[in-house]
């Protein structure tokens, strides 16, 4: 049995066992059995660290010293930490675990077990590499182990490093059951690496899907994951396979395996300025990711090496930040004209000013303050809770793969990253303005004087800003941003989207049933509601109805055994006649709301149905609703997403059918209008919302809800991306518009010119 084997191999195991061997192994075991060229191995299962933790009586020990730990005092999450890996380490792991490691050890080194292979050693939490977190580079890794004790004691190790200071610290903030995530071990036989590497299947930067980001360095990969050499760089159109950006880049050291350990060697002169890879294996690895973007349906972040000429696929995961640095990109419309003091690359986006603070080693990390700007050599996974902390992060070394950009990204902190002279050319009290879009830095806060004409401008205009006809409202999806988001200037939660909180119970929602637990479903679904209704109260908070594609539920655990495969999955099973063929799911989100409603006394939530195409659909999710114990009334609003053709064409029988409103789904209606895959690399880049066809269907849509007497709001990305729709919104008479948190008062602003602009013009 999987779930009690204390190893398995690569070729035993794929996603659906990441609850034993980790996102990691989940992916190793995926990709061998893909096909894709990855070094053999194995995985210490998460079910042996279970049984050392608990035949050693470890978790009252370890609990007794999280209880007294504050995580934001990082002194006391250092003790705490050394305290526990200090425990875990001095622990003997029991002589039957100990054989079986060794064993396996001994039958992938070969040749009888008569020659000791070098070997990666490597953590696996079974809870990282998941849609809504990464733990990466939080887990230890060891290089170049050789020997069957070497390997046990390293697995040991990697146990410990589930309660590093960084990993206590991320979990706490994630809200995770520090005995509920396992710690399995990959070990994989160790690629010499001449060359190493990096790519990202969609720009992590700006979010472009149309884009592959190739990253280089000479040695092992330790070095580019820590960002202790700027990688070079490659930028591959998938629309065509052409190279359109290569950034070269010289390289004075490097990370090579010795006999028993790694060692930093000087690159030889000859290499220093010499290309890592050519055009052709730039291509091979591009191609290679897109066949894993593909396969897993979502962009990936994959590390690689090269040998002898022989190319590795050694990891990946799925890219977490995709989503927040497109909202952050459509956010840097403020240009600042001024000549950049320093241009580094641009890492996290988001544009930022503080007072500079230099940290060049992570036991500095208290020093650093809220506000201030951190500028280092580079980060290392001990950084986070400084880097949590502050306005920006710059570093002199590293690439948009380094930990330093990859913790930026989900913690939402501009980042520019191989800065090469920062912490020579700042000194500390230095005031600096950052882009973490463009890589570029000032001197002085030109974010605050911006940010002075803004506020004066709004102090002129506050009566129209915060009185105009047409309401503002959010888009929202993550719970703890409830109350922050609720005290800005917007009239409501125009578009709740369930798929975040759903994601974040972890399981696909059929093997809960299965299970019994719909119970659990619900109450968690339920709490995360009550997050939104509550900060809001009484504005409204309309929740749209879970639209997983079928390719997005497989990636929940258990998901393989419920969904089909599709060819096309965004105009396949989603939407509407989900519900109507598994209202048992349906049935648990609704059975949330009643009790948010119901229980809790907040009238304020509403219901959204996504991805109608009939109105017979439409008719049929209604009953379902109403059978449910929700009938729509003054204080109970049922909603139609609007994005698909025949929703435009048909408007007056989805009307009909009885509803309060529609929402436009811009992403969806111009993808269905141009008849293209948004996510299709190779007609990506003709989808625009600004096309005449879509504008059309805008208007036709307004216009008729308007005569018919119903509310018609926008909620897709378009109006984020382009002010001047919003005044064409304004002008056809959209009721309200939501857009993405970092557009709300910019979109305020355009409503009330356009207010103005129309009332003149009557």
């Amino acid at each position: 049995m999987k779930n009690t084997a204390n190893v398995l191999w690569f070729n035993q195991v794929d996603l659906e066992d990441v609850n034993i061997v980790g996102g990691k192994g989940g992916n190793l075991g995926e990709m061998y059995q893909l096909g894709i060229p990855v070094p053999n191995g194995f995985v210490v299962t998460s079910s042996a660290y279970f049984q050392f933790i608990e035949d050693n009586n470890l978790k009252p020990k370890i609990k007794d010293i999280l209880k007294i730990t504050d995580v934001d005092q990082p002194d006391q999450l250092l003790a705490a930490s050394k305290k526990i890996r200090a425990l875990i380490k001095k622990t003997p792991v029991s002589q039957s675990l100990s054989l079986e490691i060794m064993k396996a050890y001994k039958k992938l080194s070969g040749f009888g077990g008569l020659k000791n292979v070098p070997v990666a050693v490597r953590t696996s939490a079974t809870s990282e590499d998941s849609a809504d977190a990464s733990f990466a580079g939080q887990g230890d890794t060891f290089l170049n182990v050789i020997g069957e004790v070497n390997v046990v004691d390293r697995v040991r190790d990697c146990w410990s490093s589930l309660f590093t200071s960084r990993s206590i610290f991320y979990q706490v903030k994630k809200h995770y059951d520090h005995f509920k995530i396992g710690v399995a071990v990959p070990v994989q036989k160790l690629i010499n690496s001449e060359i190493s590497g990096i790519m990202f299947t969609a720009n992590p930067v700006t979010g472009d899907k149309t884009q592959i980001i190739v990253e280089t360095i000479w040695g092992l990969g330790e070095y580019i994951v820590q960002g202790k050499i700027t990688p070079e760089q490659y930028i591959i159109n998938k629309s065509n396979w052409e190279i359109t950006s290569e950034n070269h880049i010289h390289q004075d050291v490097q990370l090579t395996r010795g006999q028993d350990e790694t060692h930093e060697v000087p690159v030889p002169k000859s290499k220093r300025d010499k290309k890592k890879i050519n055009t052709a294996m730039a291509l091979k690895i591009a191609k290679i990711g897109q066949k894993l973007h593909n396969h897993y349906g979502r962009p990936q972040d994959i590390e690689f090496a090269i040998d002898r000429g022989q190319l590795y696929i050694v990891q990946t995961r799925p890219i977490t930040t995709l989503e927040s640095s497109k909202e952050k990109v459509a956010d840097q419309k403020q240009t600042i004209t001024q000549e950049a003091y320093l241009t580094g690359e641009p890492a996290s986006p988001g544009l930022s000013s503080g007072v500079v603070v230099i940290i060049k080693d992570p036991k500095e990390i208290t020093r650093a303050q809220k506000g201030q700007v951190l500028v280092t050599t580079m980060t290392t996974p001990d950084f986070v809770p400084a880097m949590k902390k502050v306005n920006g992060i710059i570093t002199d070394k590293g690439g948009q793969t380094s930990h330093a950009a990859i913790v930026s990204r989900e913690l939402g902190v501009p980042c520019v990253v191989g800065a090469k002279t920062a912490t020579k050319d700042f000194k500390e009290g230095d005031i600096v303005t950052i882009n973490g879009t463009t890589g570029q830095i000032w001197k002085g806060d030109l974010v605050g004087t911006s940010q002075k004409e803004n506020k004066d401008l709004k102090a002129s205009t506050s009566k129209v800003q915060k009185k105009t006809a047409t309401k503002i409202y959010v888009n929202l999806g993550e719970p703890d941003l409830a109350d922050t988001m609720a005290k800005r200037n917007v009239d409501g939660i125009g578009l709740l989207r369930a798929e975040f909180m759903m994601a974040n119970i972890g399981m696909h929602p059929k093997y809960m049933i299965a299970q019994g637990r719909q119970k659990e479903f619900t109450l968690q679904l339920a709490k995360d509601l009550l997050k939104f209704c509550k900060a809001f109260n009484p504005r409204p908070v309309i929740y749209r109805a879970s639209d997983f594609k079928t390719n997005e539920y497989r990636h929940l655990k258990w998901g393989k055994l419920y969904e089909p495969e599709e060819p096309n999955p965004l105009m396949g099973f989603r939407g509407a006649s989900r519900y109507i063929q598994s209202q048992d799911v349906f049935s648990m989100e609704l059975e949330a709301i009643k009790m948010v409603r119901n229980k809790y006394g907040y009238k304020n939530l509403w219901l959204m149905i996504p991805f109608v195409r009939t109105p017979h659909e439409l008719s049929e999710v209604k009953k379902i609703v109403s059978q449910n114990g929700l009938i729509r009334s003054p204080s109970f609003k049922f909603f139609m997403m609007a994005e698909i053709p025949s929703n435009v064409i048909l408007l007056d029988k989805f009307i009909d059918v009885g509803i309060d409103g529609i929402s436009i789904g811009s992403n969806d209606l111009t993808m269905l209008t141009l008849g293209l895959d948004r996510d299709n690399s190779e007609v990506a880049p003709t989808f625009n919302e600004m096309d005449p066809a879509v504008l059309w269907s805008l208007k036709r849509l307004i216009i008729k809800s308007r005569k018919r007497g119903i509310s018609c709001s926008i909620c897709g990305q378009a109006p984020s991306n382009y002010p001047e729709l919003v005044e064409k919104l304004v002008k056809w008479g959209a009721t309200s518009i939501s857009v993405s948190p970092d557009a709300i008062d910019a979109t305020r602003e355009i409503v009330a010119q356009a207010e103005k602009k129309k009332i003149t013009q009557k």
